[in-house]
């Protein structure tokens, strides 16, 4: 048995998930389908958006927000921040430009977030 709050709505319901069997998984506690899904990707496949920032050249900023389109794998979380480290754009950048490709092969881009002009 293993407990979760579920995060897709404000409810914030309680779960309990059985995962004794990986076959049959048994979530209680949801008040919708949603938590039921949710209880059993954090079994079986747990991800999570990610987000950082990136630094940039000639801007007005030092750096930019970035997220992940879609959310990763949680175990490839450290290894995408190591990948950004190494990222340096130069300005201007633009809500939505692509910062790093499919990172990881997790075929998931990290995009800027906000914008930030050239100085």
């Amino acid at each position: 048995m293993r407990e979760f709050i579920c995060i897709c709505c404000p409810l914030g319901c309680h779960l309990t998930v059985d995962d004794s069997d990986k076959n049959n998984i048994i979530v209680t506690g949801n008040t919708c389908p949603r938590g039921a899904k949710y209880g059993k990707d954090e079994v079986l496949n747990p991800t999570r958006m990610v987000t950082s920032s990136v630094k940039v050249t000639d801007g007005i900023e030092r750096v930019v927000s970035v997220k992940t389109s879609e959310p990763i794998p949680k175990g490839l979380i450290f290894d995408s921040l190591k990948e950004l480290k190494k990222v340096n754009i130069t300005a201007p950048v633009s809500i939505g430009d692509v910062v790093i490709k499919n990172v990881l092969n997790t075929g998931v881009d990290f995009i800027a977030t906000r914008n930030v002009e050239k100085m």
